[in-house]
């Protein structure tokens, strides 16, 4: 079954009891049983619900997997993972990473033993000088937040298997419209479902998807045990919005591209980061490993300072000053001082996330809106 049908179709069926052509909003906490134990496969739903099961069901089509858990935020599901580690577990991750994972890693796992490695990772062979037998994790983000880095999931899931260690790649940047990690050797799938998936900025929520039962089953009793699960509500609106995934993905590629292109001769502009560029930093990896190169793009002010940066990012019409991304309205963010605001300053500046760099979420709007809202925002060239 091809992308786009399975997008419409996969992991739903007509409503038996009525034929509804959607899957309903089973807006129940418990389950009628028969007799104890008897419960046909719900019981509560903080384990089980029929809405979230069919979105399950749906983005695991997506990725290529066998099972899906959808979680509360892409947090939630960043936290299972996490969960299946031991105090002196080592993980190796990226030196440009989302500032709430890299919160997360440091403010929270190292209280509890949990070692992390922060390295850059365009070079896939630098994994090998980290590992040691304690090292239990791999966690990989591509393309990067902030800075578009592209990391080469082939090469890296030869690696972990070599030293059987877990590969973990967040793949809410590219979508799995663009990108299919499992496909590429990683062991788990991570979504900010909030993101491109869901489309419509209207909910959060995250997802983990898999090919092993056992790691599934350990994963999910985390899921079930802690409760960091979506309600079904929630779950009707992503799996609506999954339904014109393969279309929005189309306009954010198409839109993306023509500002990415515009933004790299612009005389304000210093530094651009889009993959789509042969110039981009590991640009035939991500040409490999993507069928497209996104709608997200970061640059910086040439000679800006911090004052300067927040007018210009204070002054678009169209595009939105706001946390968040993927959704159809273009946003616009700061990240030094929005989504990468717990990263010390002298470990994003080593990566470039500056003061004067601005990341784009290009929507789906009229490309020339956006292009007459970006030169008036940059002063009119």
């Amino acid at each position: 079954m091809k992308f786009a049908t399975k997008a419409i179709h996969a992991g739903q069926e007509p409503d038996p009891s009525t034929g509804a052509v959607m899957t309903p909003i089973y807006q129940t906490s418990t389950y009628w049983q028969k007799s104890p134990g008897d419960n046909q496969g719900y019981e509560y739903s903080r384990g089980t619900n029929p809405t979230r099961k069919a979105l399950e069901n749906c983005l695991a089509a997506l990725e290529n997997a066998r099972y899906g858990l959808a979680f509360s935020s892409g947090m939630g599901a960043t936290d299972a993972v996490m969960k299946l580690l031991l105090p002196g577990d080592e993980v190796i991750t990226g030196n440009d990473l989302y500032g709430g994972s890299y919160r997360m890693f440091t403010k929270i796992y190292n209280n509890y033993g949990i070692i992390f490695h922060f390295l850059d990772l365009s070079d896939p062979e630098i994994i090998r000088k980290h590992i040691n037998e304690d090292t239990k994790l791999i966690w990989v983000e591509t393309p990067t937040n902030p800075t578009m880095q592209i990391v080469d999931i082939e090469a890296i899931a030869k690696i972990s298997k070599e030293h059987d260690i877990l590969l973990a790649v967040d793949n809410t940047f590219a979508s799995p419209y663009l990108q299919n990690p499992l496909d590429l050797g990683a062991d788990i799938a991570m979504h900010s479902v909030t993101k491109y998936i869901g489309g419509h900025s209207d909910v959060v929520m995250g997802a983990l998807l898999m090919n092993n039962e056992e790691l599934y089953k350990r994963l999910w009793f985390i899921y079930n045990a802690t409760g960091a699960t979506p309600g079904p509500m929630d779950s009707f609106l992503v799996l609506r919005g999954i339904k014109t995934l393969h279309l929005r993905m189309k306009a954010h590629c198409e839109n993306g591209r023509v500002i990415a292109h515009y933004l790299k001769t612009h005389p304000k502009i210093d530094k651009i980061y889009w993959p789509g560029f042969e110039d981009h930093p590991n640009h035939a990896i991500a040409k490999k490993q993507m069928r497209d190169f996104g709608g997200m793009i970061s640059f910086t002010l040439k000679g800006a300072d911090l004052q300067e940066t927040f007018r210009i990012a204070s002054s678009f019409k169209v595009f939105t000053l706001a946390e968040s991304l993927g959704g159809v309205e273009s946003l616009i963010n700061h990240p030094v001082s929005m989504t990468h605001g717990s990263i010390p300053k002298a470990e994003r500046e080593k990566v470039g996330v500056v003061d004067n760099l601005l990341r784009l979420s290009v929507g789906v709007e009229d490309v020339e809106d956006l292009l007459e809202d970006l030169k008036q925002a940059l002063g009119g060239l």
